[in-house]
């Protein structure tokens, strides 16, 4: 329950304090307590509730930063793909084949991508690529633009979803033993003999204020992380700058089997991705200058999304009358002047006056590598042993092809529940066999059902309607959002939040 993650908040020593549930601090979190410390995670919003939920959904080896020389990034970013394909969510993350169309007018040869893809190859350690003839490209996808159309590069990466893959490393730490609490928001950092030892946390939802003690404190914020730093140091300066992303949903055509790589110029490339049964486009890359808090979609930012999209894909297929959804992240980058869209996607540790770890940029596909090299900064502190760097399985991740479930879905639902809980989705429908009711469906057009609702509140922390519609099932931006759903919604989450069950614990 709340009330009890509060309490332990504020009468246990903890070796660690993870301020930021994204995807770094939750992987932080997880691979801490595995490793036997004691940990805490906190967030002031939703575990996964910004970028970590806005992503590109992709874990991929980045083809594009060939281009900008980071081979060292696009290695590690193919072992870390391998990892999760394999082994760390194989439930969560799968192959994809992609197109990279040549037009006559784009910026790129094919002599030029057959080398890019052999050497994408060759970094993967694996035959990935090549080229196609554009006959064969468009029975992948039929509604791909043939006018001008050289050929296509053809490769292979992997799509997932960000915020379930955030969500399930939460819960890793959790069953591992670390308290996890979101709604709850950093507002001061306690110190002890000039070093940070801990935080003052507020409960968002009942005003309560609670000290936490911990030996050491990692700021995993995101776009927050200076004004966490300013906690630390009041004049503390600028670290980072932000690039907005937005992305656009509309209806998946039929026929789709692979993704496209759109090139934009020598090196942004946007993506249109079979995703979720809807087609995902993006991403933008825009300097961003304002407050996190007030990140927005435009109408022209879904205008130059579909604009750009259009380059590949048959713009019958992408009319505004077509957009479900669409959102936008904020990619936090090196603080340094440029373009954002050649910024290198490094990850940069940094000490704060008092001892604060600060961990800011990397990548989706490479959150597992990100969080190991955070606890090897805080090792000789905190007395750890050589870490143990080998992958191993996140919650449902384990004995997939056993999985049974307690009653019988259609296929749709059944490949659904598989998909977001892998070997989880029993315990998803275990309340249903008692309670037929939870296998309504939420709404027309979508396979989730009231179940996952439930599960939602008593086993994965979801307290509003928002965290359930856009963050745990797909339904917000599957553009399937009413206000009878919404009610729907907040009635099952008021009667499970009253069961809530600490994963893990008994």
């Amino acid at each position: 329950m709340r009330e009890q993650a509060l309490g332990e908040l504020e009468g246990r020593t903890f070796d660690v304090l993870v301020i930021g549930g994204g995807i770094v601090g939750a992987g932080v979190a997880a691979h801490a307590a595995r490793a036997g410390l004691a940990v805490a995670l906190v967030d002031r919003g939703d575990f996964g509730g910004e970028t970590s939920s806005a992503s590109s959904k992709l874990v991929h080896g980045g083809l594009r930063y060939l281009r900008l020389g980071d081979l060292r990034l696009v290695r590690e970013a193919h072992q870390e793909r391998r990892a999760l394909l394999r082994v760390v969510a194989p439930q969560l993350v799968r192959r994809l084949p992609f197109l990279l169309p040549l037009y006559r007018d784009g910026p790129f040869r094919p002599t030029t991508i057959r080398l890019g893809l052999a050497l994408y190859s060759l970094l993967a350690g694996d035959r990935l690529g090549g080229l196609v003839e554009p006959a064969r490209a468009r029975r992948s996808v039929p509604e791909l633009r043939l006018d001008g159309l050289r050929s296509c590069g053809v490769y292979a990466d992997a799509w997932t979803n960000d915020a379930r893959l955030c969500l399930a490393n939460v819960r890793a730490a959790a069953e591992a033993g670390a308290t996890v609490l979101n709604y709850a928001e950093v507002i001061a950092l306690r110190t002890f003999r000039g070093r940070v030892a801990g935080a003052e946390v507020r409960d968002g939802e009942t005003g309560v204020v609670v000290a936490v003690a911990a030996r050491a404190v990692v700021n995993a914020a995101g776009p927050w992380i200076d004004r966490v730093r300013r906690l630390e140091a009041a004049g503390a300066g600028t670290s980072i700058r932000l690039s907005k992303g937005v992305h656009v949903l509309v209806p998946q055509p039929d026929g789709w089997s692979a993704a496209v790589a759109i090139p934009q110029d020598d090196v942004r490339v946007s993506f249109a991705v079979p995703w979720g049964g809807m087609l995902l486009l993006g991403t933008t890359d825009e300097p961003y200058a304002g407050e996190p808090d007030e990140l927005r979609v435009t109408d022209a930012d879904v205008a130059q999304v579909l604009a750009e999209a259009a380059r590949a894909v048959d713009p019958g297929v992408l009319s505004a009358a077509n957009v479900r959804s669409a959102f936008a992240g904020l990619r936090v980058l090196p603080g340094a002047s440029g373009d954002t869209a050649r910024a290198r996607r490094e990850t940069v540790i940094d000490r704060g006056p008092g001892g604060m770890l600060t961990v800011a940029g990397g990548k989706l596909t490479t959150y597992r590598r990100i969080a190991l090299d955070v606890l090897d900064e805080l090792r000789p502190e905190l007395g750890l042993p050589r870490l143990e760097r080998r992958p191993w399985p996140l919650p449902g991740a384990e004995d997939l092809g056993a999985t049974k479930l307690p009653v019988e879905c259609p296929p749709a639902v059944r490949s659904n529940l598989l998909h977001l809980y892998g070997s989880l989705a029993g315990e998803v429908l275990a309340p249903a066999v008692e309670e037929p009711a939870l296998l309504e469906p939420l709404a027309n057009g979508a396979p989730d059902l009231a179940a996952q609702v439930r599960y939602a509140a008593t086993h994965e922390w979801a307290r509003t309607v928002d965290d359930v519609l856009r963050r745990r099932t797909l339904l917000a931006l599957r553009g399937l959002v009413t206000p009878r759903l919404e009610q729907r919604v907040q009635e099952l989450l008021d009667s499970g939040v009253a069961g809530f069950v600490r994963p893990g614990r008994p």
